[in-house]
């Protein structure tokens, strides 16, 4: 009799012993836990929709080995009246290849009919937006471009090719604030290797912002105004003022949207406006981005791309 009491004695406390481990056990298993999500960095993502708020860049880039192509037409403005279809007669186009090198640096070219533009451009992600272990609260890229008008220009004896080459040089600094609200300013320089008259600038310093609104998944409305420092400002020109609307379906992001801007690379539609919104001066257009994988279409990148608010 006292032997078997013994036994429950000694197993009672083995028992004890053991649910003493288990608790432990979960207690080093929790803060192990912990500790890898104070070394966890959270980066934000899809901070908007695709690589352009409207006419300008935003702070997303393709991921690497993704082909952006994208369509952009403008139309005439509305005050052309109903003779011309309200613009819609006419419309100018800008066909363009975007290609991701890595997720963080990408290039670009394309070709617009209005004024027969060429150009080209390489953009950098210096800074990603993240909480957690790294906090960072905004996104920064940075992008140069250079663009070559390929009509003869007459008013300069003697004019050399770099005469209608044109650069441009932007800072963007990208915030998401919520899933549905994102705001970036544009800090840019434009510069033209030669002006037609003494009192046009070879410089052009302005100043943009721009946000993004989601009102559903897949709907979006955008705007994006471009101030042009005065002493810098060409003669006779206006500040850029856009809104839009991004709806995305299936594998296409149509962006469509208001303009006082035809052009449709950064010398025209930042420092070359010429149209007055209260005037009428306002054009339609829209942008169409079709993205393709390029080579092993890994599970990764087509992540990406998804984050990226872009399908294909």
């Amino acid at each position: 009799m006292f032997r078997k009491f013994i036994l429950v004695v000694v197993a009672t406390l083995s028992a004890g012993s053991m649910i003493a481990q288990d608790v432990d056990l979960f207690k080093v298993m929790d803060e192990d836990s912990k500790k890898a999500d104070a070394k966890r960095t959270n980066y934000s993502t899809a901070t908007f929709k695709t690589t352009r708020l409207i006419n300008g860049h935003s702070v997303e880039n393709v991921g690497k080995g993704i082909l952006d192509f994208k369509i952009s037409h403008r139309f005439n403005p509305v005050s052309d009246g109903i003779r011309e279809l309200f613009g819609f007669d006419h419309a100018s186009m800008r066909i363009g290849l975007d290609y991701g090198i890595t997720d963080r640096l990408m290039i670009g070219a394309g070709r617009s009919t209005f004024q027969k533009q060429v150009d080209g451009f390489v953009k950098y992600k210096l800074l990603r937006q993240s909480s957690g272990y790294q906090n960072m609260p905004v996104t920064v890229s940075v992008l140069a471009s250079v663009m070559l008008n390929t009509i003869a220009n007459d008013t300069v004896k003697n004019a050399h090719f770099s005469d209608n080459l044109f650069y441009c040089y932007q800072l963007l600094i990208g915030r998401k604030f919520s899933e549905n609200t994102s705001i970036q300013i544009m800090p840019t320089i434009i510069h033209r290797n030669i002006v037609q008259r003494e009192s046009e600038p070879n410089d052009n310093i302005a100043i943009g912002i721009g946000g993004r609104q989601k009102i559903s998944k897949r709907v979006s409305i955008n705007a994006e105004y471009y101030y042009v420092l005065p002493e810098y400002k060409m003669p006779g020109t206006r500040n850029s003022l856009s809104f839009g609307v991004d709806i995305e379906t299936g594998g296409h992001v149509f962006q469509l949207h208001f303009s006082n801007s035809m052009g449709m690379t950064e010398r025209t539609f930042i420092a070359e406006t010429d149209g007055r919104w209260g005037d009428g001066d306002i054009h339609f257009g829209f942008n169409i981005a079709r993205v393709f994988v390029i080579g092993k279409k890994n599970k990764a990148n087509r992540l990406k791309l998804m984050q990226a608010g872009e399908k294909y």
